[in-house]
């Protein structure tokens, strides 16, 4: 029987843990926190992040980091600005690497295959992302996703250790690509949850939804991407579903900041992370530097840090100069 190591025992994690358990594998789920662990595995149920899915007795939940070397590939579920403190710590024997954070690295401005490259430069490395809410995962309603990495042959092996025919996967030779996508669709989806909840209507959303791709399109480009990979699972796919989903986290975030709140009352209590909040400032810095004009991207980062109201941003959008589409 294959064995998948899934590293953080937040809601995606434990999603695709129950996925691996699905396609067949013996999983070990790890979480930091030695408490949580012995709480998750004694309640066969991640209560905080995933409440209501029963974990298959396939699950091992535990926080030694010394059972990750067994196995034949490492999903890394955590959020990306931990990615580089999780990495430091892991063990020196580790499995062939699939990052499923999706964001961009405050400070660093490395999206998280480049952290990788980075700090664990001796491990071959793939992304997995696209339209995937973790909860429709983990009771197995159907969805599609793509794993991108530049190795065919682990691109190969890490589909068949976890594709069913409910979880379809779909190769791509385009990380770079890929993750650009899964990074700009949260900071979009910020944008649409505000023009809905500021009361400006579902036009303005999907005229934000569309130019949000083209300014995803612009960046995947610039930046050694291809073009085609825009318009795949991991760009509109994964951008319509968090920029319209009512489960989205950005899209409530952005539903918040439109009715008024501040980003720090916003997130108040929140378990979970909003992965936009981060990226959009880090995305929009490593767009200036490329000569990459995101217009979008920068009213969101002005919007988050308080500068401008939901109704100044969408009229400063609207007075840019006319062009053809």
């Amino acid at each position: 029987m294959a064995r998948l190591a899934v590293i953080g025992a937040g809601a995606w994690g434990t999603a695709l843990a129950v996925q691996g358990v699905r396609a067949g594998c013996e999983v070990t789920l790890w979480a930091r926190d030695p408490e949580r662990a012995a709480a998750i595995d004694g309640a066969r149920e991640n209560a905080r992040h995933l409440p209501g899915i029963t974990l298959d007795s396939g699950i091992d939940v535990t926080a030694d980091p010394t059972a990750l070397a067994a196995a034949d590939a490492a999903i890394l579920a955590v959020p990306t600005q931990h990615l580089r403190a999780l990495l430091a710590r892991l063990p020196a024997a580790l499995p062939p690497l699939i990052l499923a954070a999706k964001g961009v690295e405050q400070g660093s401005l490395l999206l998280p295959f480049e952290l990788a490259e980075q700090l664990r430069p001796d491990l071959p490395a793939g992304i997995l992302s696209g339209p995937n809410f973790a909860h429709e995962v983990a009771v197995g309603l159907p969805t599609a996703a793509v794993l991108a990495c530049r190795d065919p042959a682990l691109r190969e092996a890490a589909t068949a250790l976890l594709a069913t025919p409910g979880f379809r996967l779909y190769g791509s030779d385009d990380p770079l690509g890929v993750q650009i996508g899964g990074a700009a669709k949260n900071v979009i989806a910020i944008a649409a949850g505000a023009v809905i909840g500021a009361g400006l209507g579902e036009n303005a959303r999907a005229a934000l939804i569309t130019r949000g791709l083209a300014e995803l399109s612009r960046l995947v480009v610039a930046l050694g991407g291809k073009a085609e990979t825009a318009s795949g699972l991991s760009g509109l796919g994964d951008l319509l579903l968090t920029a319209t989903g009512p489960s989205s986290r950005n899209t409530a975030l952005g539903l918040a900041l439109g009715r008024g709140l501040t980003l720090a009352e916003a997130l108040a209590g929140k378990a979970s992370v909003a992965e936009g909040a981060s990226t959009a400032p880090a995305l929009l810095t490593r767009a200036t530097t490329a000569g990459v004009e995101l217009p979008i991207c920068a009213a969101v980062t002005a919007l988050l840090a308080g500068e401008v109201t939901v109704a100044e941003a969408m009229a400063q959008l609207l007075a840019r100069p006319r062009r053809d589409e």
